[in-house]
């Protein structure tokens, strides 16, 4: 049976519990219907973006909007990039209902996602079988060997002692935040398939973060995290490359990852809550349609700024779009920020 090797360190230690507070705070946050479902498809989106770009994938994250709205037809780009997105659309809707279904990650899982994840992108049969060949990374400056995934014909031991691991007590006692790395660290070490290994593991450490209670209202984005720190990822990850490696630097890596991301949806909820807040307690103020759209932008957007008048009133003169901000300020509701054109315009 594999025995994944790590300690708990203060890092380690502090960032479950900085995960821990922001996850009650979201859990309980009073959000209407229409928030919560804005925050749960942003997030898909993000995922479906963020986890194929770190793969090499160009499209922006307006394309993958797109598709995952359904209007891949609209996006000019190379087929496999699209079919990509298409495809973790529907990785993602597989792991929202996992719940359902099952208690724990299994082998079953793994395999499954990983078809959905390279349907249509290669063969028919490297989508549904684990490898046969030889896999392994050269640093692209010194053209030295970086990584070597194990050889092909242990893979399959190899996902069975993973997944005994898994499924044993040892495994079910381990923090489901640190059981969530392993997996994806261990999946990734194993490269168990042709392609698509990446993106398999880090959806199969996030379903187990749903099975185990901790989707947090499918609010996050952990891909986003390991996009814009693709280095820092690369470089984590990379320090384990055999299964008796210490899991430490990855496990520190991917807790702070998660502890950022869930900080940065936080901040989001508590803002939102207490403009909702706000909206209840001007709730008898009269306000005319343009001042509800300014309200309604800067919910969205943080603030309004001159030099978004024309985008919001593209037919009204700046003046009168000054005339219903000072009556806003009058009434109490926003207050202004910085002089001349550079003002901006914020709740109070």
């Amino acid at each position: 049976m594999y025995r994944p090797k790590y300690s708990i360190t203060n890092k380690i230690l502090m960032g479950i519990a900085s995960i821990e507070a922001s996850r009650e705070f979201i859990e309980h946050a009073p959000l209407v219907p229409y928030w919560e479902r804005q925050f749960r498809e942003d997030a898909a989106v993000r995922i479906a973006h963020h986890t194929t770009a770190l793969e090499g994938n160009p499209l922006s994250i307006d394309e993958a909007r797109a598709i995952w709205t359904g209007g891949e037809s609209s996006v000019r780009a190379h087929s496999s990039h699209v079919q990509e997105v298409i495809n973790y659309r529907s990785v993602i809707k597989y792991i929202e209902g996992l719940k359902i279904i099952s208690e724990r990650i299994t082998e079953e899982h793994l395999n499954k996602i990983h078809e959905m994840v390279v349907q249509g992108v290669v063969s028919e049969e490297e989508q549904r079988g684990y490898r046969s060949g030889w896999y392994g990374t050269r640093n692209s400056v010194t053209g030295e060997v970086s990584f070597v995934a194990p050889k092909p014909e242990d893979v399959i031991d190899l996902v069975q002692a993973f997944f005994e691991w898994v499924e044993s007590a040892e495994g079910i006692e381990a923090h489901p935040i640190l059981r969530a790395g392993i997996i994806i660290a261990e999946v990734a070490r194993i490269h168990p398939f042709t392609e698509g290994n990446g993106r398999t593991a880090r959806a199969l450490g996030t379903a187990s973060l749903y099975l185990d209670g901790y989707d947090i209202k499918r609010f996050f984005s952990l891909d986003e995290y390991y996009d814009q720190n693709a280095s820092g990822y690369y470089d984590a990850i990379q320090t384990y490359k055999s299964d008796t490696d210490s899991l430490n630097a990855w496990l520190e890596f991917f807790v702070e990852g998660l502890s950022i991301e869930l900080g940065r949806i936080k901040d989001r909820v508590l803002k939102l809550s207490k403009d909702q807040q706000l909206r209840q307690e001007i709730g008898q103020v009269s306000l005319n349609d343009r001042q509800e759209e300014i309200l309604t932008y800067i919910e969205k957007n943080g603030a309004f700024r001159n030099s978004d008048f024309e985008e919001l009133f593209p037919n009204i003169s700046e003046d009168t779009v000054l005339r219903e901000l000072k009556d806003l300020m009058d009434k109490g509701i926003l207050k202004k920020e910085g002089k001349t054109k550079a003002a901006r315009y914020i709740v109070r």
